[in-house]
């Protein structure tokens, strides 16, 4: 479902001080897009460099910074560090689970800063800071069941075959005019949030299954799914696993189209796919939803 943009993968080398080892090597690509013919290229910089290393020759490759490989130790320091920087330097924000000292979500945020503390540490703080004032804590049930009663997204009550708890979201049902864009909004966090419970010891991510069937022009709400990436960009990093866009009919692909350049590192978690491929491949036919029984 819609063509990928055309892309050219550029090599070269540069020289940067203070690199090493295998955190410090680059990848970049040049992205040349077939209908605006506009051209972006994205540099990742190394991580973890000592300053005192030698000048290295480093090979742009691809897309972005490969994995850097940390041990326990090492991730358990860091965590460390990122804890006793926030208890210096903010001990204003909260603590506990979803707070300032939430070892787990500190990892979290230090994996996908690709283990940089700085990085980390900003991220984090602004992620706590917007869970406090968008309530995060106080949402209920009850602050959107208006905009709840339609049916429109759930939490799946069985996991899929990978043991992710499952958010579901059926498009046909959301009609952006019609309905409060604030409730939208709460709904939706409420849900990641009560999806985010569900999860199983040692799993940390889930899948969001979009449910397109019957999707006409009315349903695309592009505020709103803007709201939805950056909320899980910058306040949920490291929770998506996967997006299913199921049966997407014709009608959406103008609005796919939109929708592709906001999606930053998500992309390559998107799969557009059929019911039949959700049956198969996704749950058992006792953890099924109900909607995609045959």
């Amino acid at each position: 479902m819609g063509r990928d943009s055309i892309t050219k993968i550029r090599h070269r080398s540069i020289q940067l001080p203070g690199t090493k080892g295998k955190c410090a090597k680059f990848k970049a690509q040049r992205i040349f897009n077939h209908q605006s013919e506009k051209m972006a290229l994205r540099l990742c910089q190394p991580l973890l460099a000592s300053k005192a290393s030698p000048t290295t020759t480093i090979r742009l490759r691809r897309f972005s910074v490969q994995s850097c490989i940390v041990d326990p130790i090492q991730s358990r320091k860091l965590v460390l560090s990122v804890k006793e920087k926030l208890e210096k330097e903010l001990p204003s924000l909260p603590v506990g689970k979803n707070g300032r000292d939430d070892e787990d979500m500190i990892l979290r945020f230090l994996k996908d800063r690709k283990f940089s503390v700085e990085e980390a540490v900003s991220k984090l703080t602004k992620a706590i800071k917007w869970r406090q004032e968008f309530g995060v804590s106080k949402l209920s049930e009850e602050a959107v069941k208006h905009v709840a009663q339609t049916g429109k997204a759930c939490v799946h009550d069985f996991l899929d075959v990978t043991g992710r708890p499952v958010l579901i979201v059926v498009a046909s049902k959301h009609f952006h005019s019609a309905q409060n864009p604030a409730e939208n909004e709460k709904l939706c966090v409420l849900l990641i949030e009560k999806a985010l419970r569900k999860l199983p010891p040692g799993k940390e991510q889930i899948l969001v299954l979009f449910d397109l069937r019957g999707f006409g022009i009315d349903n695309a709400d592009l505020t709103l799914l803007t709201f939805v990436l950056d909320v899980f960009y910058y306040y949920y990093p490291k929770r998506l696993g996967q997006v299913l866009l199921v049966e997407a009919p014709f009608v959406f692909e103008p609005f796919w189209q939109l929708a592709k350049p906001l999606l930053k590192s998500y992309a390559s978690l998107v799969r557009f796919c059929s019911v039949e491929t959700v049956r198969l491949e996704y749950f058992t036919e006792a953890t099924m939803p109900a909607s995609f029984r045959g």
